[in-house]
């Protein structure tokens, strides 16, 4: 499973692409706007020039028309481009036409697997389901992934899978487990990977024993 971060901040990008687990990048316009003095279209092109995978900016446009439109001018931007495109009936017409060019898609707030199997059946290059909204409302976001991958693996669909809506750690293990191609997780998630209260004991552990023969 791949990770993928979901911010429109450069600093936290940079600081997780210098990990070297960095595989692409979800946006859109709200993430930019809490990011001052930048276009939207700008800072897309800056993510994909540093990160060089995935980077995927949101339409605004609600009809088809709109949607295509807006997915053509981000596609020119950056070879790198994925449009993300809402799962609705309009966005649906939007992910045939732009697959049909060769523009790549990630159809977003996928909250069962029928609408997945559908966006995948329309051409998306990526579905994204939400699991951590769906555990808001009582039910197993985890459960979605697993049943998702099991229907495209069935069914020999190539649409990758991006866990989207990544509350913690739990969230990234139970997607992994269950077949995502991809989790996409905040940066506040991602600072976590790397700690363990063992790991912390074990390196203070290493000083402390170093520290006792260094001068020996």
């Amino acid at each position: 499973m791949k990770y993928f971060i979901d911010t429109a901040n450069m600093d936290e990008i940079e600081e997780i692409n210098e990990w070297g687990v960095l595989a692409g990048v979800t946006t859109n316009p709200s993430l930019v706007a809490k990011e001052k003095g930048i276009s939207f279209h700008d800072r897309l092109v800056e993510i994909c020039e540093l990160v060089g995978g995935p980077v995927s900016g949101e339409v605004i446009a609600l009809d088809a028309e709109g949607m295509i439109s807006e997915g053509r001018e981000l596609a020119r931007l950056h070879q790198h481009i994925v449009v993300k495109i809402p799962m609705t009936a309009e966005g649906m017409k939007a992910v045939k036409v732009l697959a049909s060019e060769g523009i790549k898609t990630n159809v977003t707030l996928v909250f069962n697997t029928v609408q997945a199997l559908t966006a995948a059946r329309a051409g998306a290059t990526y579905v994204s389901p939400f699991i951590g909204r769906l555990d808001d409302i009582g039910l197993e976001g985890l459960d979605l992934i697993e049943d998702i991958h099991y229907i495209f693996t069935l069914h020999e669909i190539d649409t990758e899978i991006i866990a989207a809506s990544i509350r913690d750690e739990g969230h990234i293990h139970g997607a992994a487990l269950r077949g995502a191609d991809i989790a996409t997780i905040p940066y506040k998630v991602l600072k976590k990977l790397t700690r363990h209260p063992l790991t912390d004991k074990g390196i203070d552990q290493f000083l402390n024993d170093w520290n006792s023969i260094k001068d020996q």
